[in-house]
């Protein structure tokens, strides 16, 4: 069985280099302590390598230490908005009642897409692992997929269905990346990531 290091790395060469500087440990020790919960590490070193930014035109990742595409804020957000918006049967039917959005024992957004998707964890205390459910955005159907973040966005960036049935989508060649501007003034920009023979 492949571990969950072994994704990380099969990620970071699906998506190449990157020049952008890590997040500091500072920032995710800040948003863990106001989560009350550790965030899991596969996930921190992917978003804190290559977030803020769009991939392959869907899917959005947030940083925690930017002003503007802040993760912590993009959190928060998210739980206020599905917590006073959403149809919560799905939720509930997956165990989650109390509250069902929100550190340190509901469903926690991890990322979203711009096809109204979202990845959220959720932390078992009891275990100490996480659990990952996507939902697809539509009918408000939560799928648990039971893998590490890093194994998640890998299927996810091969086209996999990772936000339900049908959800994939594939492009092949390299992993396109667009910028999120840090100013309102700033131009997106657009660069790919290496040949990954797809």
């Amino acid at each position: 069985m492949t571990t969950s290091c072994d994704f990380t790395a099969l990620v970071i060469d699906m998506l190449g280099e990157t020049e952008r500087c890590p997040a500091p440990a500072a920032a995710w020790d800040d948003l863990e302590q106001e989560l009350g919960i550790p965030l899991p590490d596969d996930y921190k070193t992917l978003i804190s390598r290559y977030a803020p930014v769009q991939l392959n035109h869907h899917l959005f990742l947030n940083h925690p230490s930017t002003d503007r595409w802040n993760l912590g804020r993009f959190m928060r957000d998210t739980v206020d908005t599905f917590m006073s918006h959403s149809d919560l049967t799905d939720v509930v039917r997956q165990g989650f009642t109390d509250p069902p959005f929100g550190a340190p024992s509901g469903l926690i957004p991890l990322l979203n897409s711009d096809r109204g998707e979202g990845l959220f964890g959720a932390f078992d205390a009891g275990t100490g692992q996480w659990r990952l459910f996507a939902c697809d955005g539509d009918e408000a159907l939560y799928y648990e997929y039971k893998m590490p973040f890093s194994e998640w966005l890998h299927r996810y960036l091969a086209g996999e269905d990772m936000f339900g049935p049908g959800s994939g989508v594939f492009y092949p060649g390299p992993i396109v990346f667009e910028s999120m501007p840090m100013t309102a003034t700033e131009a997106m920009i657009h660069w790919k990531g290496p040949e990954r023979g797809m």
